[in-house]
């Protein structure tokens, strides 16, 4: 990856971006093998990094500025099989924590966040997955590829157990015997409304970690994404549940994966907004 040109979260000035000094680590994991309708989530970490530079780095809710916290973007990982980038990612998040980072990944299709997941579930006891979905991503294997963004709540099953999931609107019949629907916040029974929010939260171990696939939300405000869903939750209801989630609860890291970027660049604002309001809203906290 060349830095020829501005390449940091936030674009921010240098004296925030030295990593020893800094708290929070960006990680940029440009990587579409297995997505099934639109690609180009490749090129959804560059999109977000280059969005947040047009980012107001204060934060109104907050009343904070958390890039004075130091936010390092690192290298890209670039891989050429899912095998390889989950080897890839899974080392360089362990080593990131281990570093005493706070680390954020950046994807790339959602099966990027399956190495983050367990880097993080190695480290951390108690620990919770947050997952902000409108589908499931509970097969076993999609286009015979166990490895598929359609398969990788099944593949964190796998490491654990402790799977709340958010906004899923979609699935396979296939899928119905493998989700848990008590742990499981369906669009249709939560849209415009917060009264889930507390029960939700309530099913979470005091260790989160947070999965966010851009499809999450509504493709009114969200179109760019590879398997756009209609029904989705909007901004505020994400923003206001991922606060609650912090202020009741120890964030321990989260990626943002699924942008697939288009001419329309305020999907790519929203993702990165979405990003810095997280980090707000932890950081604010600590």
């Amino acid at each position: 990856m060349s830095k020829s040109i501005p390449y940091n979260f936030g674009g921010l000035e240098d004296k925030f971006l030295n990593y020893e000094n800094s708290k929070i680590v960006v990680l940029p994991v440009p990587f579409d093998k297995t997505s099934s309708w639109i690609k180009g989530s490749d090129r959804g970490p560059r999109a977000i990094i280059e969005a947040s530079m047009n980012m107001e780095l204060y934060d109104l809710e907050t009343n904070t500025e958390v890039y004075k916290n130091g936010i390092f973007t690192s290298e890209e990982i670039l891989s050429i099989s899912s095998e390889e980038m989950i080897e890839c990612v899974y080392d360089r998040v362990t080593e990131l924590i281990k570093d005493g980072k706070f680390v954020v990944t950046l994807g790339g299709e959602h099966t990027v966040s399956l190495p983050a997941i367990k880097a993080n579930h190695n480290i951390y006891d108690n620990i919770s997955i947050l997952n902000l979905d409108a589908h499931s991503d509970m097969r076993d294997s999609y286009l015979d590829n166990k490895y598929s963004h359609a398969c990788v709540m099944a593949r964190v099953k796998e490491i654990t157990d402790n799977i709340i999931s958010i906004g899923i609107r979609s699935l396979d019949s296939s899928e119905l015997d493998k989700i848990n629907k008590n742990d499981t916040f369906f669009a249709k029974d939560i849209c415009g409304s917060e009264n889930w929010m507390g029960e939700a939260i309530s099913k979470l171990n005091q260790n989160v970690y947070i999965s966010i696939d851009l499809d999450v939300f509504d493709p009114s405000i969200m179109p760019s994404t590879g398997t756009p869903e209609p029904g989705g939750l909007d901004w505020y209801t994400v923003i206001t549940f991922l606060n609650e989630v912090c202020k009741n609860k120890n964030l321990i890291g989260f990626d943002v994966v699924e942008l697939c970027p288009t001419e329309n660049i305020a999907p790519d604002f929203l993702a990165a907004k979405l990003i810095y309001k997280l980090l707000s809203y932890k950081f604010s906290l600590s």
